[in-house]
């Protein structure tokens, strides 16, 4: 039996125009997480771009919520009110001080996690993520239990990798600054470098090393590095391991994605199903979740959402590939954006999901520039499915539930559904 073919979506997909919304991860980290600083255009936006409701972005280079962490539903906080917080940095610029660090007291006292503050470059850094191209040091980070901060995976064949990095290896210090109990934020800037005058490729940062007990320092380089969010394989049905498909893995939802999807399924021979992969898929651009839905749907509604109890609507286009047998794998890693995608799928009844239950992030972020030029996002609502469910703290559970090999699972219900086999 021949094996599975890779091919590149990404080949074939056009770049879109300038996307406005965000559904994400974990706010707390953010698109800034990972320790992966993006290049590409310029990440400067214009004013009334800024003000478009994002949720917080979170691509391809990411952080995860880890132990110690609450989930969406517990304890989210109240909303943070978005005057309090834009004149507690306009006193504090007044006075000489922080404009940044007073809006972030005052939404660290509302207890929202998913709103936060970034500095003027921090959010920079987070918008060019979104990009796919970064410098960085190739490793994603996470909030472990006790404050500290975790890595939770590395990229292949970068200066992380080669420096033996290994994911549940604790981060200490970053240029010799503890980083426990520092929100992964920060760490993750010190990481990417926003604190210096030219975080280029080449441009050292040592680090602190945990593992097991023993502790040591590595200085390593920054790259330029780049990541593809889709990619796509072939897999031959035998019978046995199920329906031929096309796999399609998205990890985020960066720019383009959303057309890497569309061109992916086209690749889609007679009597081959789909089996689209958001596992880990920490969220992303809603937009190109919303164009990855129109691979599949004739149109119609993907999800609703408000702000300050607007209702706004996210549609899909025409002309999807309806008939295509479709399986959609997620698991609790699966979050915002991709949730929002694998809600509308389930809803509309044109998937099957199969897995565990998904993260449960659905609020939506509006950000808003402050005296000291860093920028706020705050909570200001939340997306709902089709059918109107909440995903925010709940999550969507899936049609099947797995436990195991949910890839073999979800192969055997394409087989059901008419992939060919």
């Amino acid at each position: 039996m021949p094996g599975p073919s890779m091919f590149h979506p990404q080949r074939r997909a056009r770049r879109g125009a300038a996307l406005t919304l965000v559904f994400a991860g974990v706010l707390a980290t953010g698109a800034a997480a990972g320790s992966w600083s993006p290049d590409g255009r310029d990440g400067r936006k214009a004013p009334e771009a800024l003000a478009a409701p994002r949720t917080a972005a979170r691509p391809a280079d990411r952080a995860v919520a880890g132990a110690g962490e609450e989930r969406p539903g517990d304890g989210a906080g109240a909303p943070v009110d978005r005057t309090e917080v834009e004149a507690a940095a306009a006193r504090a610029v007044e006075d000489g001080k922080s404009g940044t660090e007073a809006a972030a007291e005052v939404v660290g006292r509302s207890g929202d996690r998913w709103s936060a503050v970034y500095s003027a470059r921090e959010y920079e850094g987070l918008e060019r993520a979104l990009n796919g191209s970064y410098i960085g040091v190739g490793l994603s980070a996470r909030r472990a239990a006790g404050g500290r901060t975790e890595i939770d995976s590395v990229r292949p064949g970068s200066p992380a990798d080669r420096a033996g990095l290994r994911s549940g290896d604790l981060l200490r210090s970053v240029d010799g600054t503890p980083v426990d109990g520092r929100p992964v934020t920060e760490v993750v800037a010190r990481l990417r470098g926003d604190t210096t005058a030219w975080p280029g490729p080449g441009t050292p940062v040592r680090i602190g090393i945990e593992r097991a007990g023993s502790s040591w320092e590595r200085t390593l380089y920054r790259e330029r590095l780049t990541t593809e969010s889709v990619t796509a394989e072939r897999l031959a049905g035998d019978g046995a391991a199920g329906a031929a498909a096309v796999r399609i893995k998205v990890g985020s939802f960066t720019r383009g994605s959303g057309e890497q999807v569309r061109a992916a399924a086209a690749e889609a021979l007679p009597g081959e199903g789909i089996l689209l992969d958001l596992r880990g898929n920490s969220g992303g651009l809603v937009d190109e979740a919303v164009t990855a839905a129109s691979a599949f749907l004739d149109g119609g509604l993907v999800a609703t959402y408000d702000v300050h109890g607007s209702q706004r609507a996210l549609e899909a286009r025409t002309g999807g590939a309806t008939a295509l047998p479709l399986v959609v794998l997620v698991d609790g890693g699966t979050m915002s954006a991709a949730e929002l995608l694998a809600g509308a799928l389930q809803d509309r009844g044109r998937a099957v999901v199969v897995g565990s239950r998904t993260f449960g992030k659905g609020s939506v972020q509006m950000p808003s520039r402050l005296a000291d030029g860093s920028v706020a996002e705050l909570t200001v609502g939340h997306y709902r499915t089709p059918a109107g469910r909440v995903v925010d703290g709940r999550g969507i559970a899936p049609d099947l539930l797995v436990r195991g090999d949910a890839e073999e699972r979800a192969r055997t219900v394409l087989s059901g559904l008419g992939g060919g086999s």
